[in-house]
Parts: C-alpha cells; sequence; structure tokens
C-alpha cells in the first residue's frame, strides 16, 4: 500500500505490524501460506500486488490475509453498515380489530415491504371502548397477520397483551428465503412508520 492513512488503521497493514512472524492466508483463493516472517509475508503480498492484512491480531501467531486493502476496507464497511441498519431499525404497523379488507391488505403490502428491506416489525392492535370484552377477534386479526407473512419474517415475540393492546415483534428471514405474496419486488413504499394513529388511544379515524 503506497498511501498512509493519518489516523490508525482498524486493522494493521504490511509495515504497521509488529509481530515478528504471521500465520498467512492468501484471501482469493483461501490458500493457507502458512507461518512466515512478517516482513517475507509483505514481500509475497506485494508480490501478487495486495497488500498483508492483520485481522486476528491476539492469535498465536497473529493470523494475517493477503487481500486488497481498499477493497477490504469497502467491504468491512459495507457489512457493518448492513449490520447496523437490520439492528436498529424497527419499523410498526397498527391493525384495528374491524379492520376491513382494503386497510388490511394495504397494511400487510406495508408490512411486507419493511420486512423485505431487513427491518424488524412491531405489530399492534389497539382495542377501543367495549373491543375489549371481544379480544379473540384482535387475536384473530393478529393471527392472520402471522401466518400471512409467514414467508417473509419468523416471530420474536407472540401476540401479548398489554394494557389494552396487543402486540407482537416480527424479525425478517434471511433474504434468500424471503418469499412475497402480496407486494411486487419493485413496488415502492416511504419508509414511515404506519401511522393509525401513532399512540392516540382514542383515535377513531383511519
Amino acid at each position: 500500500m503506497n498511501r498512509r492513512d493519518r489516523r490508525e488503521p482498524e486493522h494493521r497493514v504490511n509495515e504497521r505490524i509488529r509481530a515478528r512472524e504471521v500465520r498467512v492466508i492468501l484471501a482469493s483463493t483461501g490458500e493457507q501460506l502458512g507461518v512466515m516472517r512478517t516482513d517475507e509475508a509483505i514481500r509475497t503480498a506485494k508480490s501478487h500486488g495486495l497488500d498483508l492484512v492483520e485481522v486476528a491480531p491476539n492469535a498465536q501467531p497473529p493470523v494475517c490475509r493477503i487481500v486488497d486493502y481498499g477493497k477490504f476496507r469497502y467491504e468491512q464497511a459495507k457489512h457493518e453498515k448492513e449490520k447496523k441498519h437490520s439492528v436498529n431499525k424497527v419499523k410498526e404497523i397498527k391493525f384495528r380489530a374491524n379492520i376491513d379488507e382494503h386497510d388490511y391488505l394495504t397494511k400487510i403490502r406495508r408490512a411486507e415491504s419493511f420486512l423485505n428491506k431487513g427491518n424488524k416489525l412491531k405489530v399492534g392492535l389497539q382495542f377501543r371502548g367495549r373491543e375489549m370484552a371481544h379480544q379473540e377477534i384482535g387475536r384473530a386479526v393478529l393471527e392472520r397477520v402471522k401466518e400471512d407473512l409467514a414467508t417473509m419474517a419468523h416471530v420474536d415475540m407472540e401476540p401479548k397483551m398489554t394494557g389494552r393492546a396487543l402486540g407482537m415483534t416480527l424479525s425478517p428471514l434471511p433474504a434468500n428465503k424471503r418469499k412475497l405474496r402480496f407486494t411486487a419486488p419493485d413496488d415502492h413504499f416511504d419508509d414511515e412508520d404506519d401511522h393509525d394513529h401513532d399512540h392516540h388511544d382514542d383515535d377513531d379515524g383511519e
């Protein structure tokens, strides 16, 4: 690597590696090159037009990979961004016990879209007035939601009552296992949470 960063990188690279010996892996093929003197490993990396990157500094000896460091950093940053995105984003969809079919399908399509972007999903249903006497109706709605989204998500928390609200949480299945049932891959929904609305228990308007 010709240009040195102004700050210490997350991974030591080439001449910044402090160990005298390292265990070397050629990343492009996964070939184990064994334990080598660090200066020899650096020469080997440069002979491939690549860099020696320390990936396990606490191992004995430290483990290094021969890679394109620029590409390596890009892949690491991309992975961290995807991981952070999937962990931090929790979307919310709210249903009603007496929801009509059109509104139900609109919300299911929105829920599917959120899950397909890798978001966790909080599904809520607020009982209003005399609906508390017929909680089985609300439970049936959430059971239907769970079944309709079974090809997109698994249940983290089964439907549970908290006060006058019934809620459950879903996590998306791995991308290669998801199957859209209500939306097309190119359907677009905004990323705002569902607003049925927001935390107002006495809201009767859709």
